[in-house]
């Protein structure tokens, strides 16, 4: 079983930043919650104050001027062409993706490119409020276990070291920098 980040690592880019842009063209309304974003993102960003959830959710405020549905599915009628050929070359049936972007944005392209297996962040759609926690660092780990068991993950890939986690229980664990793929270097993080 091979396990891999999305954002940056199979997908080119970032798909919730992708997918905001994207509903912000289509639903002007949102530009109103800049305001509150630019907010969130200094209290976080800049002052280190609050968690990550608290700022996502403040950035999640716009979904409630969208259709999920259709524009999720139309989102990824015109960003599909952004899963990277390296992952569509090894694709293998029983690949987990997993990642901290939300469930309801992934599950489609998921399904539509057949990854039977997603294990991401639990946000309502219809709010942006989290129903759980951010799936990020240590978080992935004990997410991949509650679904799989200790099941052994033969290769793992991800962009950022803020994934040492997974690559920790992985047999062979790889960096994608674009469409580089480089060996894991643990004393990187450090």
């Amino acid at each position: 079983m091979n396990a891999y980040d999305f954002d940056k690592t199979i997908y080119d880019g970032d798909s919730t930043a992708d997918f905001y842009i994207f509903s912000l063209k289509r639903h002007k309304k949102i530009i109103t919650q800049l305001p509150s974003l630019i907010c969130a993102f200094v209290k976080f960003y800049v002052f280190k104050s609050g968690t990550k959830t608290q700022f996502k959710e403040t950035m999640y405020r716009f979904l409630k001027f969208c259709d999920i549905e259709k524009d999720v599915k139309d989102f990824w009628s015109t960003h599909r062409k952004k899963i990277k050929n390296f992952y569509i070359n090894q694709q293998k049936d029983d690949d987990v993706i997993i990642s901290a972007s939300p469930f309801f944005l992934l599950e489609p392209i998921c399904s539509e490119i057949s990854i039977k297996h997603l294990i991401a962040s639990r946000v309502e759609p219809e709010t942006g409020k989290y129903t759980g926690i951010n799936c990020h660092g240590t978080e992935k780990v004990k997410r991949f276990y509650e679904k799989f068991g200790k099941v052994k993950i033969d290769e793992f890939y991800s962009d950022s070291y803020s994934d040492t986690p997974m690559a920790q229980i992985a047999d062979k664990a790889y960096i994608v920098k674009k469409d580089k793929i480089i060996d894991w270097n643990f004393s990187a993080e450090k």
